[in-house]
């Protein structure tokens, strides 16, 4: 199978990496950068194509798919710290009152 040959991939990968590119592409991204991009993606996600084989269908977790957690935090750091250290402490305030309340 030369490089760059998609014939050992399911419906659902080619679609996953569509759906991927157009993101890309919405981003700014080169259409052949975005390509490119999705296609790695979906290799990580899936460890390759999937067509034949003993190990088909086999779950991996999607980790891409988990890495929105990284890209937050932003806001929070914009913020001065006296507005996180009170943010911080009325949360802590109403955790405490919480766990009172449930103690009852």
């Amino acid at each position: 199978m030369p490089r760059g040959d998609k014939s050992k991939y399911t419906d659902k990968q080619e679609r996953k990496a569509d759906h991927i590119a157009e993101g890309y592409e919405k981003r700014g991204v080169s259409e052949k950068e975005a390509e490119r991009r999705a296609w790695a993606t979906v290799n990580k996600d899936d460890g390759g194509g999937k067509k034949s084989g003993s190990g088909r269908g086999k779950h991996t977790g999607n980790p891409a798919a988990h890495k929105g957690g990284e890209k937050g935090g932003k806001a929070a750091a914009s913020r001065s710290a006296a507005d996180r250290s009170a943010s911080a402490k009325k949360a802590a305030a109403t955790r405490k009152r919480n766990a009172e309340q449930r103690a009852h």
